[in-house]
């Protein structure tokens, strides 16, 4: 429910509070001076990566993008996590969809007991940032796949497969842009001037990450949309073709109408007491058939 590290000798401290455990009401938050503007931030899914600094508590807060650990309806998405700073504690909130990173933020506390509270955020970041990449080859493979089945067969099946790989890439595309803008806008915020060198290069380590994930994200976005170009042209051709073929049948079996109605019309007609009159009849339909159908070709060629 609530884990607690201290790090740097002591000095400062790390507390994660798993949300899915602890009531929105409870007193723990209160306990440690975290709002209810703050924890619905928290307990919003749909809340945009950005940062916040409050003068009067002294408190920074950071909402960033992590990318949910599985699917989602068929696709991948990334969802917000919060963090806050004051003094010499930072605090985490999680849920059960981003759970996970916490095992790697510890793993990486366990190797660099002495780093400071800005490092060790900046590095959660770089983690985060980094377990995006991933899941991006995941959808590339993934895209290739359905690639190859749609060679062979052009299914709906493979279509909609194909739509889910897109809605997937459009939720990491907003997610990782809004993750690069965040953290250009620290430099921006009164707390960068209080950090020192070694804290603005990991800062800079994790907005150079954060770029190349755009990009990566951007590729695959591009080479999607490519593909799904391609496929929409190639279902519009064959429609255009299946409508070729019909309205052809369909100019082509108005000879026999026009024919077997001009003979079943009840007057005298040529032919009439003709033995042979329908074999007669056949030819005209069989000649005016050919003739068009020749004149078609000429005209469609």
């Amino acid at each position: 429910m609530i884990t607690e590290k201290k790090f740097a000798d002591g000095e400062n401290i790390w507390i994660n509070i798993n949300s899915d455990q602890v009531a929105t009401d409870s007193d723990l938050y209160k306990q440690y001076e975290i709002d209810t503007e703050i924890i619905s931030y928290a307990l919003d899914k749909n809340e945009r990566a950005r940062i916040e600094y409050d003068s009067e508590l002294e408190t920074f807060i950071l909402i960033y993008n992590v990318p949910r650990k599985g699917k989602s309806n068929n696709h991948y998405e990334a969802i917000p996590m919060t963090f806050l700073i004051k003094d010499k504690r930072m605090l985490t909130i999680t849920n059960s969809e981003n759970m996970y990173i916490i095992q790697y933020m510890e793993k990486y506390l366990e190797k660099n007991t002495d780093v400071s509270i800005f490092n060790f955020l900046f590095s959660s970041l770089f983690i985060i940032t980094d377990k995006f990449f991933p899941v991006i080859e995941a959808m590339d493979r993934e895209r290739n796949h359905i690639n190859t089945m749609l060679k062979e067969k052009t299914t709906k099946t493979n279509l909609l497969a194909l739509s889910d790989v897109e809605t997937g890439v459009a939720y990491f595309m907003s997610a990782t842009k809004q993750n690069a803008v965040l953290l250009d806008q620290i430099k921006t915020n009164v707390i960068f001037q209080n950090l020192n060198d070694i804290e603005k290069e990991q800062l800079e380590d994790t907005q150079i990450e954060a770029r190349q994930l755009v990009e990566m994200a951007q590729l695959t976005s591009q080479v999607l949309q490519q593909l799904s170009g391609t496929y929409n042209n190639i279902l519009n051709n064959n429609l255009n073709d299946t409508m070729k073929i019909l309205t052809i049948l369909s100019i082509l079996l108005t000879i026999p109408t026009i024919v077997t109605g001009f003979f079943g019309m009840n007057m005298p007609l040529p032919l009439e007491h003709n033995i042979l009159g329908w074999v007669i009849a056949i030819g005209i339909s069989l000649i005016g058939w050919f003739g068009l159908s020749f004149i078609l070709r000429l005209i469609l060629k």
